[in-house]
């Protein structure tokens, strides 16, 4: 009897059933070292300053426009607890907003101080989302030649990149580690605006990584917002009971203005030039 052949078989480096089960996730970890690193390699991304801080930080634009529409359900609804609440809500963002302004410039001043005077460029890079990630890729978008970063990551809830990212430096992760890799391998220098669990996240691992040596980069760490930070954190305890040493206090400095934080940011990285190999 006559067997009819075999259909070739999917070879396994195209079956994506196999590329997304749980035995191919070291494939994806690796692929998502070794994509962007081809990538940064061939735009010549060696240089970057980071930016983190939240998503829900609105531009004063948008914030505005949210109290003219809490004032108006207000106005429909004047006994709703509910939309008083937003309204509060709507109003603390346009005070918020200010951040989302400073980072703007921020980024800007960066961005055209590295084309006018360093020899290699210096990037501006993001987590590539809405809010300070957002007001980070508009800064830099706003100087001629200006180019940026955004390391997206995908998240139960949808986050789509913001339109400011360079294109072709637009990245997507599915795994926070290797994001978090990224950041901080090619960064010299990092800005910490206000934000929530994530910028927490990102904060604390960083400054371990600085206190234990990991890093052995000399990184200026500007956490912005003193207002803001000195609510949300109070590291001055753990000094006074021994759990960090004093000098310790000294791996970050508060910053208030774009002006302040750039003058900072500019001392350190005209002097110091980490070589980094991709």
């Amino acid at each position: 009897m006559k067997m009819k052949g075999l259909e070739m078989p999917e070879k396994a480096y195209k079956n994506l059933a196999f590329l997304n089960s749980p035995d191919a996730r070291e494939i994806r970890v690796l692929c998502e070292f070794i994509e962007p690193r081809t990538r940064l390699r061939k735009y010549n991304v060696r240089d970057t300053v980071v930016f983190y801080g939240s998503a829900r930080i609105k531009a004063p634009e948008e914030a505005r426009r949210a109290v003219r529409e809490a004032e108006a359900r207000v106005r429909r609804a004047p006994r709703s607890r509910a939309a008083r609440e937003q309204l509060e809500m709507a109003q603390r963002q346009v005070e918020m907003s200010r951040y989302y302004a400073d980072a703007v410039e921020l980024s800007r001043l960066l961005t055209e101080w590295s084309i006018r005077e360093r020899d290699r460029a210096l990037y501006v890079c993001s987590g590539g989302g809405p809010g300070i990630m957002e007001a980070a890729n508009r800064g830099a978008r706003l100087v001629k030649g200006g180019r940026c970063i955004g390391f997206n990551i995908s998240l139960p809830y949808e986050q789509r990149p913001n339109p400011y990212i360079t294109p072709e430096l637009n990245f997507n992760f599915h795994y926070f580690f290797i994001r978090k890799f990224w950041f901080v391998y090619l960064a010299k220098a990092l800005v910490i605006f206000p934000g929530g669990y994530g910028t927490l996240d990102e904060l604390f691992e960083l400054l371990t990584l600085v206190q234990t040596g990991k890093t052995k980069k000399a990184m200026p760490i500007v956490i912005y917002g003193t207002e803001y930070w000195n609510k949300v954190l109070h590291f001055e305890p753990m000094a006074e009971y021994g759990m960090i040493d004093k000098r310790d206090l000294k791996l970050f400095r508060y910053c208030d203005t774009p002006q302040e934080a750039f003058a900072y940011l500019k001392t350190h990285l005209a002097k110091v030039q980490p070589v980094v190999t991709l």
